[in-house]
Order: C-alpha cells, then structure tokens, then sequence
C-alpha cells in the first residue's frame, strides 16, 4: 500500500467492505498450492497474508506503508507460534525490493498494483516481479474493471458514501465515509477522499481523514503491458470464482500470468 494508509492503517481491517470481500479465499487456495513460500506484495495489514499462513503456506510480505505494517505485525503476535513462523515481513517499494530468492507465486491482492500511478511505476513493478520468479512461477492480481457509466457519473464527486457503522474492540464506533474527489481523465486516476469518524463509549468523537489516488487500467492496456514486460497470460477472471472475463459488468480483471 502507499504511505498515505498510515493515517487510517487502524482502521483498515474493521471497514464492511473490507470485511467482506470475496477474495482471500481465492488468494489462499493459490498460496496452499504453491510449492515454495508466496511473496504477497502490498500486503498491508495482513488481510490475505494471514489466512494464507494458517492454512499452512509460508508467506513473504512486503509493504510500503509502515503504518499497515504495523498493525499486521500486532496481528500476527496473537497468532500460535507455528503460523507466526511461517510469516517473513519487509517493508519496502514494489518497485525496487530486491529479496535475492525467486517464488513460484507472486501475489498482488485487493488492487494494489493501482497504487502505481506511471506507465513507468508499473513497468518497473513488472520487472521486479519478473526477477523474482522461478521458472514457470505465476504473477496473480486484481484490478477493478473501469466501469465507463461509474466514470461517468459525477455523483461521486458530490456526495460521499456513508457506510455502515462497525464496533472496534477498544469499544468506539466507527462510520466511514468516501468520494472521489477527483478525477484526471487523461493520467487515468481518481484521488479518493475519506473520512474515518470514531465515537467512544463516553460521547466523545473524533474525525480522521485520509485519501489514496488510483490509477485504473482497462483489460487491453493491462494486457499489453503484461506481454510487453515479459508474461503470458494463462487466465483473465471476472470474479474470485474464477469465471472467465465477461461473465459480468462491471466485474474484476483477475490476472494469471508467467514468465513468457
């Protein structure tokens, strides 16, 4: 994740979005299945690294957020001693880490790789992956698919989405709410704006705001600039069950690819 999550990386985990997402069991049959230890770039708080290690596969973590890196290190202490030992954690850049091992799986869950806001970003990202593949090793990410009405529609400009109010364990309730506050239709970002609110039990509240900018890419343009950096690609889904692009709209774009 970029550095900009520390300012909500407590929050992160609590969010209903977040909570149910459909992808962490996609992400750990690939790590169960793998032969060798997964690298999972852009790890975070450990959403998907965590599951991944209690259903037995070793896991590598890197991150640039120091923030998410710190909550998922908290994380990982109430975990038994065997699962805390199958988990390797760095802080670090997706576009210049240097491990010196190759995996047989590289992982890119819940977007991160649109975190990379350049063409160039993204290539220099690729090629990282690419020098720590095994031969035959898989990259898998996830993008969302850029629905052109959403694009279109400047609501999302104007009024921000509330969601539902979640309890932490400290006892505060937490309401977030988001927009887009813009977009750059040319570069292909949209710079999101949220709002963490935290009410305590004693009535006092407290407002933290934060905001992310993504770059989108559409399945073409992904495309290509896999087979430019190098890969093939052996599957595109439309969704964590694994069905083929196209089977819905707007969907997800679900990469599975290799070193050509």
């Amino acid at each position: 994740m970029c550095p900009e999550y520390d300012e909500f990386a407590e929050f992160y985990d609590h969010v209903v979005p977040y909570q149910n997402r459909q992808d962490v069991a996609f992400y750990v049959r690939l790590a169960r299945e793998a032969p060798t230890p997964v690298l999972e770039l852009a790890c975070g708080t450990g959403r998907v690294l965590l599951p991944s290690a209690r259903a037995g596969a070793r896991m590598v973590g890197i991150d640039l957020s120091g923030g998410m890196l710190d909550v998922c290190r908290a994380a990982l202490a109430h975990e038994p001693p065997a699962v805390q030992e199958r988990v390797t954690l760095h802080q670090g850049d997706m576009r210049n880490f240097d491990l010196g091992r190759t995996f047989a799986l590289i992982t890119i869950p819940f977007r991160g790789f649109q975190h990379l806001l350049t063409v160039a970003d993204q290539q220099e990202a690729l090629a990282r992956v690419r020098r720590h593949l095994a031969p035959g090793g898989r990259l898998v990410f996830d993008l969302f698919n850029p629905s052109l009405p959403f694009l279109a529609d400047e609501r999302w400009l104007r009024e921000p989405l509330t969601e539902p109010a979640v309890q932490l364990p400290d006892g505060r309730t937490l309401v977030r709410s988001y927009r887009v506050a813009s977009r750059d239709y040319h570069a292909q970002t949209q710079d999101v704006e949220l709002v963490h609110v935290t009410t305590w039990p004693d009535g006092r509240v407290e407002q933290q705001p934060g905001r992310f900018i993504v770059r989108y890419l559409f399945r073409y343009e992904a495309e290509h600039l896999l087979v430019r950096e190098g890969f093939t690609i052996d599957a595109l889904y439309s969704d964590f069950d694994r069905n083929p692009y196209g089977a819905s709209y707007p969907g997800e774009l679900i990469f599975v690819a290799r070193c050509a």
